[in-house]
């Protein structure tokens, strides 16, 4: 008899999985859990979305509904998994038992703000991490009629990419954060000085090295004061500040855990037989790398595995491409700590490199028009994970 399966997740890995699943097995019962709207998507478009007006509605290639028909498998949108017992093998859902055979938590990786945001800000004040919280943040910005202040706290991955968009949709942008330059867990500083150099040339007002004391309200403006005691008024605030992983669901059920997300093996496998984790929540070998390729790679391992012919996940050397069109930028961030970083190029044509002591490549960063390195430097970085 055919297993059947859960998911817990509609993001990336969810549907990604289901996808590749599909392929292998297209009868195979799969019911996918979600506490989102369920609308398939791609996430790395919402941080291009403000530049080109788009509406929420144009960002999902399928409602829930249609997804479910396309992938022939059961949809159950806003349902959040209050709990789950592995010995039973099955989840709570208030006072539903769910029994399943084989589980995947694919449920990803949560906004952590650096501070507490008042309920009296609410709706003023924003996290982006999936479509729902793009509606949000777009309606919020479309009620106030004209181009709006936004203040983007946090100088990552998210905080520059969103900063440049917002910033190309015509909207005033403020960028606050505490490193110096931009992209500091990427970039070595004489690049990250290139992007910050570029993105304030793009409009964006830069206050680095800078922290956050308050949010308040003044009259009708928000206030952002710095731990410099300088303020700044604005209309919304986008709090960028990093993601960690949705681990509490595993946690409480025994699974094993960490900062770095649930523990499983190079085929997504937990402790427990049957339940595996994968995408952003998963610490694959000790490696939980949160971008697009790792992530695809783990759903056609994990399907194939599923499928019936276990499959080890191996991801190789990508570079991630940050979506900051003011400025080229792409960087395979070394997994250990180099013993330098060398830097080439001119100008805003940066490339760095990062070498162990005898001179071996660990990884790279390129600003400009040395990003067409990218293809040349990987083949001769190692692999993320053999």
């Amino acid at each position: 008899m055919t297993r059947s399966l859960t998911l817990i997740g509609s993001g990336m890995a969810g549907f990604g999985l289901a996808r590749a699943l599909r392929r292998l097995q297209p009868e195979r019962p799969i019911t996918l859990i979600t506490a989102d709207s369920g609308d398939d998507y791609s996430k790395p478009l919402l941080s291009t979305g403000f530049a080109k007006g788009l509406a929420p509605e144009a960002l999902a290639a399928a409602s829930a509904l249609e997804a479910a028909e396309c992938l022939n498998l059961v949809m159950r949108p806003r349902t959040r998994v209050d709990a789950l017992d592995p010995v039973a093998r099955e989840l709570h859902i208030g006072a539903e038992r769910l029994p399943f055979d084989d589980l995947v938590l694919a449920t990803g990786a949560a906004p952590q703000p650096p501070f507490a945001i008042d309920a009296a800000l609410a709706g003023r004040v924003f996290t982006i991490n999936d479509l729902d919280d793009y509606r949000a943040f777009h309606a919020a910005l479309t009620a106030l009629g004209r181009p709006a202040r936004v203040a983007v706290i946090g100088a990552g991955l998210v905080g520059c990419e969103y900063a440049n968009d917002l910033v190309a949709g015509g909207h005033a942008v403020a960028m606050i954060a505490p490193e110096r330059a931009p992209l500091a867990r990427l970039l070595p500083e004489p690049l990250g000085r290139v992007l910050g150099g570029a993105l304030a040339g793009a409009g964006v007002e830069l206050h680095l090295g800078r922290g956050v004391d308050a949010l308040g309200l003044d009259g009708a403006d928000l206030s952002v004061t710095l731990d410099d005691g300088h303020a700044l008024d604005a209309d919304l605030v986008l709090v960028a500040t990093g993601l960690v992983p949705r681990t509490e669901l595993a946690a409480a059920a025994g699974l094993a855990v960490s900062e770095a997300g649930i523990h499983v093996d190079r085929y997504l496998r937990t402790a427990v037989e049957g339940i595996h984790a994968l995408g952003d929540v998963a610490c694959v070998d000790g490696v939980n790398a949160m971008y697009v390729q790792p992530l695809q790679a783990g759903a056609r391992a994990l399907a194939t595995t599923l499928a019936g012919t276990p499959t080890a996940v191996r991801y190789g050397p990508w570079p991630v491409l940050v979506k900051t069109p003011c400025c080229p930028v792409v960087a395979l961030p070394p997994r250990v700590t180099p013993a330098r970083w060398r830097v080439e190029g001119e100008g805003d044509d940066l490339a760095a490199l990062a070498e162990d002591d005898r001179g071996q490549l660990l990884g790279f960063a390129l600003t400009g028009r040395c990003v067409r390195r990218k293809v040349e430097l990987a083949r001769a970085a190692p692999a993320l994970l053999i």
